[in-house]
């Protein structure tokens, strides 16, 4: 149920009088926040503060959500289609705010307004998210939510694995914010349908399959269940170089 349990950490974060950061990827995952967080102000689920204000802080964010205007029949599952049939955008609702200039994204932390800021880059390795980290993370009253895959060795997953302080801009921050998980979100293919997907390549087939996504330990044995279907596979390590001519 993500409207019910996020519209929970929205309340319980604006009733403390805290923001909510999500870092979020601007192409996908952004407009799929702006969709429940419509239904979360569409159904009033959050009662103290029902016009609570959102900023899309992320230029790529902002020309992608509007990719969504046009036709879009062929591309929407039939729930979202009877929504838009009216003329509803499906993911317009009062005191929504795209943030474009580099000015305009650091004035919201100097705004104490209660607020949802989602900002790229997902993993928080890069991009505006880190100066909204760096002006939130140690205020216990916020809350920064994740949703989608953070890669080993990234600050998100440092986030996630509890760790106390990070720097940022060089600049040590205590880590006080409540951190979430909302796992259900990521948009990654799991084991099964990647196998699936790459066993009905039929022709012309790979000369050589490199597994270069997921974490380190994990590649080769899943290298080891690409080759099962008949490729040759590998999981390149760290360092390790290829001509592929």
């Amino acid at each position: 149920d993500y409207t019910g349990d996020l519209s929970a950490v929205l309340q319980s974060t604006f009733d403390k009088g805290g923001n909510v950061v999500i870092p979020s990827f601007a192409v996908g995952r952004t407009q799929e926040l702006l969709y429940f967080i419509r239904e979360i102000k569409d159904q009033k689920l959050v009662k103290s503060t029902p016009n609570f204000p959102v900023y899309i802080d992320s230029p790529l964010a902002k020309a992608a959500t509007t990719v969504f205007c046009g036709d879009l029949h062929g591309y929407l599952d039939e729930q979202a289609l009877e929504l838009v049939k009216d003329g509803t955008h499906m993911f317009t609702f009062p005191n929504l705010n795209l943030v474009e200039s580099s000015e305009e994204s650091k004035m919201l932390n100097m705004d104490s307004t209660p607020k949802v800021i989602i900002s790229a880059s997902g993993m928080c390795d890069a991009g505006r998210i880190r100066h909204h980290l760096k002006h939130n993370l140690w205020k216990p009253e916020c809350t920064i939510v994740f949703v989608g895959y953070q890669g080993e060795g990234t600050l998100g997953r440092s986030l996630l694995e509890g760790v106390r302080s990070v720097k940022l801009f060089g600049e040590e921050i205590a880590v006080k914010a409540k951190v979430v998980n909302f796992q259900g979100l990521s948009s990654h293919a799991d084991r099964d349908h990647l196998l699936a997907w790459i066993a009905d390549i039929k022709a012309p087939k790979p000369q050589h399959v490199f597994i270069v996504h997921g974490d380190r330990e994990v590649a080769p044995y899943f290298a080891e269940s690409v080759e099962k279907l008949g490729f040759t596979a590998h999981a390149p390590q760290y360092t390790e170089v290829y001509d592929l001519i």
